[in-house]
């Protein structure tokens, strides 16, 4: 489970990033992070990292706060940036290997890590070629492989599907079903309301760093979002 109490991030005095953010991730479930560029979204994640110190409030992982114990809380949390940072010369099952093991005890035959990347959807004949000659779209699987080596029950996701092609953006969405389905919570930043609207379980809409509404299950389903979003968001 992921979750913000009171979370925020000034930088300077009254100016404020992320302010007042509260936010719950529950395993098994997809949660969005709807919000324009500057909407204090990236802010949020880094929050969990650790990347940033909060200036005031908390993000916590399985109840271990980031803060106070940030080993023990990025020991269950995985991430997937917009831009995959691997080695492009090493191949996808190189890649998937080296990184599985990077700071953990996970050691995958490459059996295993042929099998993940098959279940992520990248074909067999690209797992042994350089990521360089990757699309976009492959490379997102090859980083949601390496989340999912890493056993997390946490996944965060920045940005994943900017850039992608429909068919794409898809078959990474099915992707994280599967994962909630097995337990995950799953958080991912995004500015595509329609995205949003037809993949979320619960959806929290940010602007100017506050959270300014949120939309939930059947909710969702009987509602314009994008009317919503552009009606809340979009306002002065």
């Amino acid at each position: 489970m992921l979750a913000t109490t009171r979370l925020g991030k000034a930088y300077a005095r009254d100016r404020w990033a992320v302010r007042h953010l509260d936010l719950i991730v529950p395993n098994g479930k997809l949660v969005m992070l709807l919000g324009a560029n500057g909407a204090g979204k990236s802010t949020t994640i880094n929050c969990f990292f650790d990347f940033i110190r909060p200036t005031e409030g908390t993000a916590s992982v399985d109840e271990h706060i980031v803060a106070t114990a940030p080993l023990d809380a990025k020991r269950n949390l995985a991430f997937l940036a917009e831009t995959l940072a691997v080695y492009p010369s090493l191949t996808g099952i190189q890649n998937l290997t080296f990184f599985a093991g990077l700071g953990s005890s996970t050691h995958l035959k490459e059996a295993e890590s042929a099998a993940l990347l098959e279940r992520m959807g990248l074909p067999g004949h690209a797992m042994h070629r350089p990521v360089r000659e990757y699309s976009k779209g492959m490379r997102q699987k090859l980083g949601l492989g390496i989340a999912l080596a890493r056993r997390a029950s946490n996944i965060i996701l920045d940005e994943p599907t900017t850039g992608l092609d429909p068919v794409s953006a898809r078959e990474l969405l099915a992707n994280l079903r599967c994962l909630c389905n097995e337990g995950a919570a799953v958080l991912m930043s995004t500015h595509d309301v329609f995205r949003a609207a037809s993949d979320a379980d619960h959806i929290y809409v940010m602007r100017t760093g506050e959270l300014v509404a949120e939309f939930e299950g059947q909710q969702i389903a009987g509602l314009d979002v994008e009317a919503e979003y552009v009606r809340i968001a979009g306002a002065a």
